[in-house]
């Protein structure tokens, strides 16, 4: 059975969502041109050239969908600790174990809801 969370538990697993969503949030924007339209100009890009384009945009989308996943756990999180229910599973209440918050600081669920 999990113990409540410490205030220094709380403190580090804090900063490792603060780091994740600045992290998350750097790499959007790096990518983001990988997003854009692809064009189909077929005088300046050949077909493969223009098919490994349309490749590269389609997991650049597929990527930034997964962080926008992500950031959107962290704020719950971030959330669930500012009003004091962080670290508790939202489905039957019992505590998170902190190892298991270490590994996904953003899960809102123990080992055996999340099952």
């Amino acid at each position: 059975m999990a113990d409540e969370l410490s205030g220094p538990q709380i403190s580090s697993l804090k900063q490792l969502l603060l780091d994740r969503q600045s992290e998350l949030k750097a790499l959007d924007e790096q990518g983001a041109s990988w997003r854009n339209t692809v064009e189909l100009d077929q005088q300046s890009v050949g077909r493969l050239s223009r098919m490994d384009a349309m490749q590269q945009q389609e997991m650049a989308q597929a990527e930034a969908r997964r962080r926008t996943s992500d950031l959107a756990r962290i704020e719950i999180a971030l959330k669930r600790m500012g009003e004091g229910e962080y670290g508790w599973c939202a489905e039957c209440g019992e505590p998170i174990a902190y190892r298991r918050l270490e590994i996904d600081p953003a899960t809102h669920l123990c080992i055996g809801c999340a099952r």
